[in-house]
């Protein structure tokens, strides 16, 4: 019987490409509900499906910061209950906290956290009365450091850090296994779809000249880390597939295989000061001695 799996956030990247692949799978091992928030977007997913992906792949709309789209999807999957749950769905946002408009703020916690807590909230009864099911999430690097300019983004995925932790403590009791896909820089649609303060926007004319050349640098920094470091969708697919295949499935997959060493620096450094200078250093290594002095 194959395995159903509802993966939010399929309209581009991540979602879209990890829906494919399931989809495709030669022994059909997975029925696939790739969700998304509105359907107009759908054109791009159903470029790339063809006759093969005719029983393995429905797609529904889905929009995780609405309780009722959320149940409204939930039963129209077919055989009434969904083995596999990728929350994928999630927004961006950089730019100097001082003007960033408290709606938009609060829409990045709806997206990433509260559409999270919404979708886990509709699916874990089922899986828990059943007691099995595999619980996905699209985490970030951005959830385990702190970023510059990226205060609410990050915010929103220590929140889910914290989420997916105190959940596996407890789901491990209903045979339920929670994982976090840690992705660093991606070549997908999300940076494009960033909302993000541009250089010469009217609302960084009250903010201070310092703050102001600091961000300047951050997104030149930011373009050069895109550049030469930026893994592909695909790189990314395969660790999901990794983790959705394995029999004993870990809590934390870094998509670059190995633990960054910011990370690294934050467990072995508790005091948490070698991490603030490192991070500094590598995004304003200029300004490093000044500070040091």
């Amino acid at each position: 019987m194959p395995k159903v799996v509802l993966i939010t956030g399929c309209s581009s990247g991540i979602g879209l490409s990890l829906a494919v692949g399931l989809a495709s799978d030669p022994e059909k091992n997975y029925k696939v509900y790739a969700t998304l928030k509105t359907l107009n977007k759908k054109q791009r997913l159903l470029k790339s499906v063809t006759e093969f992906h005719r029983d393995t792949l429905d797609i529904l709309q889905m929009d995780v910061t609405d309780r009722a789209s959320i149940m409204s999807a939930r039963d129209r999957v077919q055989e009434g209950r969904v083995d596999i749950l990728v929350c994928n769905a999630g927004v961006g946002l950089m730019g100097p906290l001082e003007v960033q408009d408290s709606k938009v703020m609060k829409d990045v916690m709806e997206v990433n956290l509260f559409g999270t807590l919404q979708t886990l909230q509709a699916f874990l009864p089922d899986m828990k009365s059943r007691r099995e099911g595999h619980i996905l999430v699209t985490g970030s690097t951005g959830g385990l450091h702190g970023l510059p300019f990226n205060e609410v983004y990050c915010a929103s995925k220590f929140a889910i850090e914290g989420l997916c932790e105190s959940l596996a403590v407890l789901l491990q009791h209903f045979n339920i296994r929670v994982s976090i896909i840690e992705c660093g820089p991606v070549n997908t649609d999300f940076m494009l779809n960033l909302q993000k303060t541009e250089i010469g926007d009217c609302a960084l004319d009250a903010l201070d000249s310092h703050t102001l050349s600091l961000y300047e640098r951050f997104l030149l920094h930011c373009g050069t880390v895109f550049q030469n470091a930026a893994q592909d969708t695909e790189d990314i697919v395969k660790v999901y597939l990794d983790a959705i295949r394995s029999p004993e499935p870990a809590f934390r997959y870094f998509t670059s295989g190995t633990v960054p060493p910011l990370v690294k620096l934050k467990t072995t450094q508790p005091d948490g000061l070698e991490y603030i200078r490192a991070m500094g250093e590598l995004i304003f290594p200029q300004d490093h001695e000044e500070l040091q002095q």
